[in-house]
């Protein structure tokens, strides 16, 4: 199997504020030409903060796609041509309210590669100070700190159903060594 396909011919079919959407015609060894739909994505961000007792910070929010609030890490979009650290301590802030003293850089992992470039950097951030929100005018966010142990019947519960916090929750209980899929990190 070829490492890399040819791609013949990109046809770009929506722009949006948080992602495009093109269709690429590619090449593959036997000469067949297929389309593919990505989704492309300037990338994102998601932080395990942890508070003073090694709480977990939460945020709750509506998830339309879900068409329900579910509880997660604060995450976010990165901003064009932002650095991930960066990024990670704006969303931190924005979310939560939270300022990190310390924060380390997990690794990045893809979503969803199937039909997305979507890389997602994971950080640890400690030593917070509160302070106050700053979210976007459609976002309506509730904070809280929880234990590992609260964390996971949110999880089993399924008020916690995203893969970033499910991955934050076991990374809590393991080892928190890295978290990278990606190559060149």
């Amino acid at each position: 199997m070829t490492e890399r396909l040819d791609v013949v011919r990109t046809t770009p079919r929506f722009s949006g504020r948080v992602f495009n959407v093109r269709s690429d015609d590619v090449r593959y060894e036997d000469g067949t030409v297929h389309t593919l739909d990505v989704v492309e994505h300037r990338g994102s961000f998601a932080i395990i903060a942890t508070a003073p007792d090694d709480r977990l910070v939460l945020v709750r929010q509506y998830r339309h796609p879900a068409r329900r609030c579910l509880w997660e890490i604060p995450a976010g979009t990165a901003e064009p041509g932002e650095d991930p650290r960066d990024g990670a301590l704006r969303e931190l802030a924005e979310e939560s309210g939270y300022r990190a003293a310390q924060i380390r850089d997990l690794g990045a992992l893809y979503v969803t590669p199937g039909f997305c470039t979507e890389v997602l950097h994971f950080f640890h951030a400690w030593d917070l100070t509160p302070g106050e929100q700053n979210t976007d005018d459609d976002e309506r966010i509730e904070v809280a700190t929880v234990t590992l142990a609260e964390a996971k019947r949110l999880l089993a519960s399924g008020e916690i159903a995203d893969v970033k916090t499910a991955l934050s929750v076991a990374w809590l209980e393991g080892p928190r060594t890295e978290i990278s899929g990606m190559p060149g990190r």
